[in-house]
């Protein structure tokens, strides 16, 4: 079982840098979709990403149509939408044979609309108050989402216990 964050069409190099530190936390890969609203040698993106940077599992792809053609029958892709009727707890990860993708969209439009509309049952959403923010910053929702399919599976990989290197209360 693998997981997978996809960004399509990526804005903001912050943002990237931060879910690409997420990803790289999380054993996560990553991927984006171009075109990028920065170059990936930028100083924001490197900064948010900091020392992480050279160990993040990422694959660029030149355009969605793309990025699809990759998806195999084992694949399951979950759209990330405020457009959606059910809540991302609401799905099951835990197929043990199955990768799970997760796909973001562009900080200021979202996923296209008719993306979204062809491939409405593969739509997730954090619930939010909508009357009071357009949406929720997309680093924290992608760590949102993550962490959730992560507990689902029992957080494979992961360190549940850390101590201090010299730890008083032994």
């Amino acid at each position: 079982m693998t997981n997978h964050i996809v960004l399509f069409e990526p804005l903001m190099p912050a943002n990237t840098g931060n879910i690409a530190r997420t990803a790289t936390g999380t054993n996560t890969k990553l991927h984006l979709i171009e075109p990028l609203g920065f170059q990936l040698d930028d100083k924001h993106l490197k900064r948010a990403g900091l020392d992480y940077w050279d160990t993040v599992d990422i694959t660029i792809h030149p355009n969605l149509e793309a990025f699809m053609q990759t998806l195999t029958d084992t694949d399951e892709l979950f759209l990330i939408s405020k457009f959606a009727d059910r809540s991302y707890t609401q799905a099951n990860y835990q197929k043990q044979d199955h990768e799970y993708y997760f796909m973001f969209g562009k900080e200021t439009t979202g996923l296209p609309e008719e993306f979204m509309q062809t491939h409405r049952e593969l739509a997730l959403r954090i619930p939010q108050n909508d009357q009071h923010i357009r949406a929720l910053n997309l680093s924290n929702t992608a760590a949102i989402v993550i962490y959730e399919v992560l507990r689902q599976q029992n957080f494979p990989g992961l360190e549940m216990v850390h101590t201090y290197e010299h730890d008083k209360l032994k």
